[in-house]
């Protein structure tokens, strides 16, 4: 038991991460389109004990990922998931869309899904996860929460607290962090609605946003509404190191199929 222990601790699993897509245009990076994706999910990653694999919206490269990648990281984005992919015909004139990455993300991740692949979602990536498991979003927060006290996009630097969320006891993220209460950042205007058959919602905010979900057949299958990648509490730095074991073991399981 402990040889396969040790085998296990040594395998560096590949961790995908989409990249961010934008157009270009004058201040930004570039004129023409680019990819880009926060330093400090990739560093989390690597910290972790995974290897960062960087990977651009191509729809051709779709089948070439899913093959070499052990678990998928979605980050978050300055965009919205489209109402119409959770059935709503009304859009909020607070949405705004990518809809070439989101059609993509959707597709690698119902690839990582099909092989019971680690994934974890953050911010935009859990509303992603949870609109592809069969979920819907609250189009704006601070519409269907108005008398909450609580700002979801934080006056204060992302790499510092903003609010509670109080974790539900008997899930896989309370598993992980250990705790029933830890405090996050925050920076989002949408939320995970409704908890559909097989999704389990983990955490919430005190004013009733949720803040977590996961998936319950899944081996890995994690999404939070923060930004744990900043690691400013120690239950982020937790959500990574558990990822990031979790991807070993789909290694090891991958292998053993191959045997």
């Amino acid at each position: 038991m402990t040889k396969t222990k040790t085998k296990i601790n040594l395998i560096t699993p590949v961790i995908g991460i989409v990249l961010d897509t934008e157009s270009g245009g004058e201040g930004q990076y570039s004129k023409f389109p680019w990819y880009a994706v926060r330093r400090n999910y990739i560093t989390s990653v690597a910290n972790a004990g995974g290897l960062p694999l960087l990977l651009p919206v191509e729809m051709d490269l779709l089948h070439i990922y899913q093959d070499d990648i052990d678990g998928l990281l979605i980050p978050g984005g300055n965009f919205d998931v489209h109402p119409s992919l959770y059935g709503e015909d009304g859009v909020h004139e607070s949405v705004t869309t990518k809809d070439a990455r989101t059609q993509f993300e959707m597709e690698i991740l119902q690839g990582a899904l099909d092989r019971d692949m680690p994934v974890l979602g953050i911010c935009g990536g859990q509303q992603l996860l949870h609109v592809a498991l069969g979920g819907s979003l609250v189009q704006h927060v601070p519409e269907q929460f108005p008398d909450s006290t609580i700002a979801h996009e934080q006056p204060n630097p992302r790499d510092e607290v903003g609010h509670d969320v109080d974790i539900v006891e008997g899930t896989l993220l309370r598993e992980i962090i250990g705790n029933n209460h830890i405090q996050v950042n925050s920076a989002h205007h949408q939320a995970v609605q409704g908890e559909p058959h097989g999704v389990k919602i983990n955490a919430r905010a005190p004013d009733g946003v949720v803040e977590g979900i996961e998936a319950l057949n899944m081996s890995f299958c994690l999404g939070v509404q923060w930004h744990p990648e900043f690691e400013i509490t120690d239950a982020d730095t937790r959500i990574f190191a558990a990822f990031i074991e979790a991807a070993r073991d789909y290694t090891v399981r991958c292998e053993e199929i191959d045997d």
